[in-house]
């Protein structure tokens, strides 16, 4: 049974605009036009740095771009998450740059700042304080890459392998590998922004494509590796020590709402349906701030939330004090012949 939906507010733009992109409509007709010049700006951007016209950057250590072609979320933060476990075990000491909130700094150039356990959301990022803690690693956020890719090697001499949290089209930062990540909704209606959801084509060379979702979308390629994010158990916000799995939860007469505040809450909501779950689900823009407290008018036992979202939660009290908030954590299950792969490019560092 499909989680019934809370109704916030109108469709708004992007809504429209998501639904438009998943088929070649009358509004991704009247848009396409546009798409072929944003297409041609893109291209032209490209190969501006690949002919050495614009300059960029190689960073002594190798360096692996996580990112999507697709706007909005496709799971970059598990997957980014994953790659650290998985090349820590191999031997390499990785560290982790992404664009965060980070602000401008005192002469108007864009700041860089280390991500601690006492970062800000508003200022550090929800996706990069939740690397932070997961994958127990360095992470650095700052808009520009190169930035702070440097200040994380001078802060962390150890690290020899630098990740690129999002990034693909931020060329003045070199890269010896590219991993593009795609979801359940493949390559929507294959056209570029604003006529479809893709930054960039979906033939775009990369050295891996990684597609988060129960089964492969008919568009992708057949050398795409599948990702799936599990949940397994839910923990108390306001006290992580208290436990329950996700099958404890399917009492039918238990109260149950989900909230998440990322690019694609449906997959979120979808892999609780998945586990027996039926509850009342709360769809929130992505990167939602939750000053607003979308929690206190929910009529419901429990509120199941995503560990990105409860990042932000934690540091207001009205929420983190909320004995109903239940995070769910997820781990990202992929073939380990990705990280083999992978493995077997940095030896030959090979450069998308």
């Amino acid at each position: 049974m499909l989680p019934r939906l809370v109704a916030t507010n109108k469709p708004s733009l992007e809504s429209v605009l998501s639904a438009a992109w998943q088929r070649r409509g009358f509004l991704a007709c009247l848009l396409w036009p546009l798409s072929l010049l944003f297409g041609l700006l893109a291209t032209l951007r490209r190969r501006l740095y690949a002919a050495g016209w614009r300059a960029s950057t190689r960073l002594p250590v190798p360096v692996i771009v996580v990112g999507n072609i697709f706007v909005g979320g496709t799971g970059k933060t598990p997957l980014t998450i994953w790659l650290v476990q998985a090349l820590r075990q191999a031997g390499y000491v990785p560290g982790v740059i992404s664009r965060g909130y980070a602000a401008q700094s005192g002469d108007g150039q864009p700041a860089v700042q280390q991500v601690t356990a006492t970062s800000l959301a508003a200022e550090a990022g929800d996706e990069p304080l939740l690397i932070a803690a997961r994958a127990q690693c360095p992470v650095v956020v700052g808009r520009n890459r190169v930035a702070a890719a440097e200040a994380l090697l001078q802060a962390h001499p150890e690290v020899n392998l630098i990740l690129s949290d999002d990034g693909l089209q931020h060329y003045r930062l070199q890269r010896d590998i590219e991993i593009v990540l795609f979801d359940a909704r493949g390559a929507g209606n294959g056209w570029l922004l604003p006529a479809g959801p893709l930054r960039e084509p979906a033939s775009r060379r990369r050295d891996f494509t990684v597609v988060n979702a129960a089964t492969m979308p008919a568009s992708m390629p057949a050398s795409a590796i599948r990702m799936q994010l599990v949940g397994e158990q839910a923990e108390q916000l306001c006290d992580p020590r208290r436990t329950r799995t996700l099958a404890s939860l399917q009492d039918p007469a238990l109260r149950l709402a989900a909230a998440a505040g990322i690019g694609n809450p449906q997959r979120f909501f979808s892999m609780l349906t998945a586990a027996g779950l039926r509850f009342e689900a709360l769809a929130l823009p992505d990167h939602h701030d939750f000053s607003d407290n979308p929690f206190a008018a929910l009529q419901a036992e429990i509120i199941l939330i995503t560990e990105k979202d409860a990042v932000k939660c934690r540091q207001i009290e009205t929420i983190r004090n909320d004995p109903r908030i239940w995070i769910v954590p997820v781990t990202a299950q992929i073939d380990a012949a990705l990280s083999q792969q992978i493995l077997e490019k940095l030896r030959g560092h090979s450069t998308a």
